[in-house]
């Protein structure tokens, strides 16, 4: 599989609005999925999962505590999530998840970025069935086969396994997201994870031609920026 799903890792906020734009995801994120499966991370493992990535993408705690403090009190917006697909540039394949409480305005803005970018959105289903919707954990380690045993006495449905540079990357479907974490921590103790997160991984790669890079840039950048999107996966080289 490869380290395509490296593509799609979000740089590192260099000005105080790109920071406020990832607070702001993570908030949004956190407070609908403490919203749906309860404000205690020990009892909630997706927000644990979530808490832990907002930390290492240097959220502060109190946006944190923001977000869950709000899921406590039971009123708050009512998002949904949504998710567009289509070819950009040089038909490069692009999936873009969002969370909305305007699914009109949201199709509305994500459409406007295509276009702008002489791209052309889709139907669902256009482009997923080429991405694998899968999870992904990667962690110190380089005993691969320990690893895999840990995960099959587990019964968790393993994609793949990569060992490089003293880091173990472990692909599985996104379903078997918190099962997996779950089987490494108990076989191998505590584990801190550089990544723990469900990504579409490309299943091929396609070259942007260089009199397109620009409008794929363009594109990519207009949809990140949007309030409603949440990540932007493709699968140009």
């Amino acid at each position: 599989m490869g380290r395509a799903f490296q593509n799609r890792k979000e740089s590192m906020a260099k000005t105080s609005n790109m920071k406020a734009k990832v607070y702001s995801k993570y908030g949004r994120e956190i407070y609908v999925c403490a919203k749906s499966g309860g404000v205690d991370p020990d009892g909630n493992l997706a927000l644990r999962s979530m808490i832990e990535r907002a930390k290492k993408d240097q959220v502060p705690s109190h946006v944190i505590q923001k977000a869950i403090d709000k899921a406590k009190g039971g009123g708050g917006e009512d998002y949904s999530t949504a998710r567009y697909e289509g070819f950009g540039p040089s038909n490069t394949m692009v999936i873009v998840d969002c969370l909305t409480d305007n699914p009109n305005r949201t199709f509305g803005d994500v459409r406007t970025c295509f276009n702008k970018a002489k791209a052309k959105i889709g139907s669902q289903g256009t482009v997923s069935h080429m991405f694998d919707h899968s999870a992904i954990l990667v962690f110190a380690g380089d005993d691969e086969d320990a690893v895999l045993e840990a995960l099959m006495m587990a019964d968790v449905d393993v994609t793949d396994i990569e060992l490089e540079d003293g880091k173990v990357t472990v692909f599985a479907p996104h379903t078997e997201s918190h099962k997996a974490k779950q089987a490494l921590l108990e076989a191998m103790g505590e584990i801190e994870f550089d990544v723990d997160e469900i990504q579409f991984v490309p299943q091929t790669t396609t070259p942007v031609a260089p009199d397109d890079q620009e409008n794929f840039d363009k594109l990519i950048d207009m949809l990140e920026d949007l309030d409603d999107v949440q990540r932007v996966f493709h699968n140009a080289e």
